[in-house]
């Protein structure tokens, strides 16, 4: 189905569209909705930003009961961040459904507020895996065994962070005929097994990269040699003009200092990391929805699965262990049919990285700064090819001559061949700087005399 109109809807599910201004299904949804419709599960493999949360609220909104007390869908994303994105983007079901109870779960929220909160059951629970499972198994507040739908966002980061315990443990105590809708970037083996065991014929879907949602990206090497990256990334901020311009850091250390740096010379900056407080990471979400500051500076886990929309330039202080980070750091900007460009900012240890990710078919431009603007560089790997020495040619010629015959001496008068060439140069050398130097000084007669 082309567009939303052609889907058989609820008056809710109707309104909630228009309230988005959807018109058109994205790739994944065109996919995954016809099969979550009916109760299948779904294993969905996409990257950020092509619309993957929708592809799974809408169900949920299409087959939400308000009029049953009881939790009916279970949403899981590995950091706070997260899913308080999903929590933001789900209260406009709330606003077309004000009878629908919606709940975010996650950690830094004070225990006797979430117990008042949780004296009614939610519909829809929305948080990460650790909290929920207290809440479920431990404290036994939270309810969710009864719900019919359960829903693993960012998977594979799930797994990357040690969480899919937890998940394993809140599923397995949830309905049997649970509809299970996992959504990953990647599907590796451990995430492959886990799923096999709560899920029942899952329909996959795979979205490879679109030019709808991936346009040309222009990848440029920055050299730092000498200079630490946050240097360089401090030159580079004065020759652009980002609408939102995404830095990422390979740690929180790294990227908390490049933050700092930036402050301190005048640029205000959202910080995104796994330091941050509680209240940090609000705050930070907050102003990442509102959009007020060009810059962000975060890690590849905090960043994963946010969608930051308007990202026009990307700067990578240096090459993350997971190549495939790399990839989605780059893919953050040229979106909605826009270009953008990556700055990749590199050192000597990062060239084994650079190379592997041209054999990916990745091209780098190569740029260094001189005087405040850029300038073109060779290819990092292409061989400089020295300016030939007529010198040595002639060297070349005569030790690379063929004798039929090799008489005895035959080195001593080579060598001796050589020894005369190189002092005819010689003599070539001096007369000719002996000319220089008197046409200079012919020069500077004429000026005195001139009165120069």
């Amino acid at each position: 189905m082309n567009k939303f109109s052609d889907y058989v809807f609820r008056d809710e599910t109707r309104r909630f569209l228009q309230a988005e201004g959807f018109v058109s299904p994205t790739p994944i949804q065109k996919e995954v909705l016809p099969f979550a419709l009916k109760g299948n599960d779904i294993i969905g493999i996409s990257d950020t930003g092509t619309g993957k949360t929708h592809a799974f609220l809408i169900p949920i909104l299409e087959k939400a009961d308000p009029s049953k007390d009881q939790v009916q869908a279970v949403i899981t994303a590995p950091t706070r961040e997260l899913a308080t994105q999903i929590y933001q983007r789900s209260l406009k079901m709330a606003e077309v459904f004000p009878a629908l109870r919606i709940r975010l779960i996650i950690g830094g929220m004070e225990r006797s507020r979430m117990s008042e909160m949780l004296k009614v059951q939610p519909h829809i629970v929305i948080g990460t895996p650790g909290r929920i499972r207290d809440l479920f198994l431990k404290e036994k507040t939270l309810r969710v065994e009864r719900a019919g739908i359960f829903v693993v966002d960012e998977a594979d980061m799930t797994m990357e962070l040690g969480f899919l315990d937890d998940v394993d443990a809140i599923a397995g105590k949830m309905n049997r005929h649970l509809q299970m809708m996992s959504f990953s970037a990647t599907i590796p083996q451990q995430l492959q097994l886990f799923l096999k065991k709560y899920m029942h014929a899952p329909h996959i879907v795979k979205i490879e990269e679109n030019s709808d949602f991936h346009p040309h990206i222009e990848h440029v090497l920055v050299p730092c040699r000498q200079h630490a990256y946050e240097d360089v990334l401090m030159k580079i901020i004065p020759l652009i003009q980002p609408y939102i311009c995404l830095i990422f850091a390979n740690t929180r250390t790294e990227a908390a200092s490049a933050a700092q740096r930036m402050r301190d010379s005048g640029y205000a900056v959202i910080e995104l990391h796994g330091d941050l407080t509680p209240r940090a990471r609000q705050k930070a979400m907050k102003e990442l929805q509102q959009l007020h500051k060009s810059y962000v500076v975060a890690t590849d886990i905090a960043a994963r699965g946010i969608d930051i929309e308007g990202v026009t330039h990307v700067i990578s202080l240096g090459f993350p262990k997971e190549l495939d980070f790399y990839i989605h750091r780059s893919g953050r900007t040229g979106r909605a049919g826009k270009d953008g460009i990556c700055y990749a900012l590199y050192q000597k240890q990062d060239e084994a990285s650079i190379r592997s990710l041209m054999t990916k078919g990745i091209g780098f431009h190569h740029r260094t700064l001189r005087n405040d603007e850029w300038a073109e560089l060779p290819g990092l790997f292409v061989k400089k090819t020295k300016k030939e020495d007529p010198l040595e040619k002639e060297i070349a010629k005569i030790v690379s001559k063929k004798k039929k015959k090799v008489k005895p001496g035959y080195k001593v008068k080579r060598n001796k061949e050589i020894e005369k060439l190189k002092r005819k140069k010689k003599r070539e050398l001096i007369r000719t700087e002996i000319n220089k130097q008197k046409k200079e000084r012919a020069k500077a007669s004429v000026r005195e005399k001139r009165g120069y």
